[in-house]
């Protein structure tokens, strides 16, 4: 395992110095589970094939930004994009992704669902106050990136820019927030879901 993370940052950075093959070598040798991995969230053949090819145009476009700093951990940084994508999918057709365990569920693809029944609706308003009063308890630059993010629908590039810190703060920060939050939960055994 150690090997091929050494070898995708060096393809990595054969990439970002101009050599163009290093990229058609890392999609290579990842495209299988990257797709398979969208395809478990979207069950749909063309769906996935085109958060694919979104995918890997944002890899490119932040690779060729010279954005990218993920310090060798190529593979879980494109299956956060991936994952970022499916979960872009599904808030702009109004249904909620096929997330099986804890660690793949975003609470906050819950607050997208539009089409709910009166009594879903109720719960979905319950779950938006519990979600605010989560927030609330979060150190106020995590609160900061969250409700730009998730309320504002900022990219990170937009929230770097107006809080005058780097986009890898603000992904941090991010970051550090949703894992406060699951911790949070925990602690006070909060149900976010019917």
């Amino acid at each position: 395992m150690k090997q091929s993370t050494s070898c995708d940052a060096l393809l990595v950075s054969d990439y970002m110095n101009g050599n163009e093959a290093a990229l058609c070598e890392l999609i290579t040798r990842h495209k299988d589970r990257i797709f398979r991995f969208i395809y478990s969230k979207v069950y749909d053949k063309d769906v996935a094939e085109d958060i694919f090819q979104d995918t890997f145009i944002k890899v490119i476009r932040t690779l060729k930004r010279g954005a990218y700093n993920e310090e060798g951990k190529f593979l879980p940084w494109v299956m956060r994009i991936a994952h970022n994508l499916v979960i872009d999918h599904f808030r702009k057709n109004n249904r909620m992704p096929k997330f099986e365990n804890n660690d793949d569920f975003n609470i906050f693809s819950v607050l997208s669902d539009g089409a709910l029944n009166a009594e879903k609706q109720i719960i979905k308003g319950q779950v938006e106050e519990d979600v605010r009063k989560l927030i609330e308890e979060l150190p106020d630059d995590q609160k900061e990136v969250l409700m730009m993010r998730m309320y504002r629908d900022m990219s990170f590039k937009e929230i770097s820019e107006q809080t005058g810190v780097s986009i890898n703060t603000a992904l941090g920060r991010m970051r550090y927030a949703l894992i406060n939050m699951r911790k949070i939960i925990e602690k006070h055994n909060i149900i976010l879901t019917n």
